[in-house]
This record gives structure tokens, C-alpha cells and sequence, in this order.
């Protein structure tokens, strides 16, 4: 039987700090090429597009998943339903048994949170108490709430194209976490008062200049995940620590991929993959002083990670409705 289990079920099973746990395993694994590289493919629509990810990682079992989402990012406004919409299949790698189908969106935007959360624990500085987080959607929450799970945070700054959205954010996240949120116009002068910044947009054009950042910041750079976006102008890059999650992944589409096109940074510019450094095989920050970047273009090593614990935990609780696909 194959389990398939609805987006309320997986938002049930899955929290932040389990997915966090699961996702710095997944890349230490990575980082000590226990796993072979992810892959992605993608599809550009007239509104939109679509990406295929896939990878294979060992835990209790031997696990294959493949990730299909939609990225629309009009969807909200235009007709009412999520910007991401998709589906995940866990595979047994041995078999080839499809043991489950799972609704994506909340693992998509849980998992990234938590790339956010392992690779602040290893380039932030330990006693960051700003950050700013750039985009008051569903993501910009996620991201704040990560944040502060590994991080002594006691202060954010709100920034979006709405200001409205801002201010909605900022009330709802200072409630939450009981820290000061500010809602923001000018970006540059709150990055500047940072220690953390998170750009989580739609962006196709960059907004976070190099000149905003004072020494020792670190920043996530988490919009980029197809060739057409950007958010950090490529000075960012060239003037600072570049930590990838997959380094063939974010030549092609993230932030890595625009410096790479204007000159301004080689592959060999890059510092490591997050994986190399949670595994103890590159360094992370090097001083106090030093500016890091994380390019997080999203990886199926994530997407594996946070599955097989939904599916795990959903067989142990008798979760989700089994379906027999070959009937």
C-alpha cells in the first residue's frame, strides 16, 4: 500500500525543530558524499513554472523522492489559491516501492526555513540579535521563525513591496516570538543595522546592494530558484564568504548564477557547500568581521529529509489513507 497524506496531515506531523534536525542530517550526509548530487529540472510557463527534484538519501532505509511543483507567483492575487502547489513521492530506493504521495507546500516552505536555520547555526555570529527579513509572505515567516530558533534574536526589521503587508507581518511576528518587529521602508538602512539578513521574494531584479551590509553580516539569500530571479546584486557575492547548498544547482539558477554571468565571481570563488561545512570538511566564518552569503536555491535532499519523517511518523500513527496503486 502506498500512503497518501493531505497538506493538513503533513503540516500535523511536521515541525520546524524536527525539520531543522532532519535537514542538517541530510547535509552533513551530503557534505561527507554519503549521497550523490540532487537534480533538478525545470519548465517555464507564461506565468510561471514548473521543477522537478529528485534525490536518493540513506537513513532507516534507503529512500528515493521526486519533487513536482508549480511556482505561480500571481496565484494569491489573481485567484485565490497558493503560489506553490505540488507533490512529493518517497520511493523505497531499494524496491523502487512508492511508499508514499504527500502534499509539497508545507515541507517546501518548512524545509527551507530550516536550510536557513543550519546554515545561520554555522555562518552567522552566534550573538546576532538583528535581522532583517525582506518579503512579509509565508516564506518571511518561516524564515523569522527558523531564525530565531538557533539565533538570540531580539529585534527585526519588515520589508515588502506592500507596506501594508509589512505592518500585518511585523504585528503578528512581534506577537508570536515576543520580539520587536519594525516594519521598514528603506532597506538599506535596517540591513545596515543587521547582523542577519533574509531575502525571500519573487524578485527578478536585485534589490540588496553590497553597500547596505556592515561587517559581519550574514545573509540568506533564499528567492533565487530559477535562472530569472535575482535579489542580490553580484558585488554581494564578489565582496563576500559564498557557502552554496549544491554548487552545479546554484551556477544554473540562484544568486551564484547571475555573479557567474557578470564576471564578477568564477565557481572556484565559491567558499564550500553547506553540507562540506556542517560536516566539519571546509570552515565556516572565519572571523567577526567576515561577510557570508548562503545562495539557497532549495534541494530534494531537503525535501528527502522532511518525507521520510512525515512518513515515518505517519506509519507509527496509523496517518493518511493507504491506497493501492498497482490495483
Amino acid at each position: 500500500m502506498t500512503l497518501l497524506l493531505k497538506g493538513s496531515e503533513v503540516r500535523a506531523l511536521l515541525s520546524l525543530d524536527e525539520c531543522i534536525a532532519a535537514v542538517e542530517s541530510a547535509f552533513r550526509l551530503h557534505g561527507e558524499g554519503a549521497v550523490p548530487a540532487p537534480g533538478v529540472l525545470g519548465a517555464h510557463v507564461a506565468g510561471g513554472g514548473f521543477h522537478v527534484k529528485t534525490a536518493l538519501l540513506p537513513l532507516s532505509r534507503s529512500y528515493f523522492v521526486a519533487k513536482v511543483n508549480g511556482n505561480f507567483p500571481a496565484n494569491p492575487q489573481r485567484w485565490g489559491v497558493p503560489a506553490i502547489q505540488g507533490v512529493i513521492v518517497l520511493s523505497d530506493a531499494e524496491q523502487g516501492r512508492p511508499l508514499a504521495v504527500m502534499d509539497s507546500i508545507e515541507i517546501t516552505v518548512l524545509r527551507t526555513g530550516a536550510a536557513t536555520a543550519v546554515a545561520a547555526r554555522h555562518l552567522a555570529r552566534p550573538a546576532s540579535r538583528v535581522a532583517t527579513i525582506c518579503g512579509c509572505g509565508l516564506q518571511g515567516r518561516i524564515q523569522l521563525r527558523a531564525l530565531a530558533r538557533v539565533l538570540p534574536l531580539t529585534r527585526a526589521f519588515a520589508w515588502d513591496l506592500d507596506p501594508a503587508r509589512a505592518q500585518v507581518y511585523s504585528a503578528e511576528m512581534a506577537a508570536e516570538l515576543r520580539i520587536e518587529v519594525v516594519p521598514v521602508a528603506g532597506l538599506g538602512a535596517a540591513v545596515s543595522e543587521s547582523d542577519v539578513c533574509v531575502t525571500c521574494t519573487p524578485s527578478r531584479a536585485p534589490f540588496l546592494e553590497a553597500g547596505f551590509l556592515r561587517p559581519g553580516t550574514f545573509v540568506a539569500a533564499v528567492g533565487a530558484d530559477s535562472p530569472d530571479k535575482q535579489e542580490l546584486h553580484p558585488e554581494v557575492l564578489a565582496s563576500a564568504t559564498v557557502v552554496v547548498d549544491v554548487l552545479d544547482q546554484c551556477a544554473a539558477i540562484g544568486e551564484l548564477h547571475h555573479a557567474l554571468e557578470s564576471g564578477r565571481m568564477t565557481r572556484a570563488g565559491v567558499h564550500a557547500e553547506l553540507g562540506q561545512v556542517v560536516a566539519g570538511r571546509k570552515p565556516g566564518r572565519s572571523s567577526d568581521a567576515e561577510i557570508a552569503v548562503f545562495d539557497s536555491t532549495g534541494t530534494a535532499l531537503q525535501d528527502a529529509a522532511a518525507a521520510a519523517l512525515v512518513y515515518e511518523k505517519a506509519s507509527r500513527a496509523g496517518a493518511g489513507t493507504g491506497i493501492a496503486l498497482e490495483a
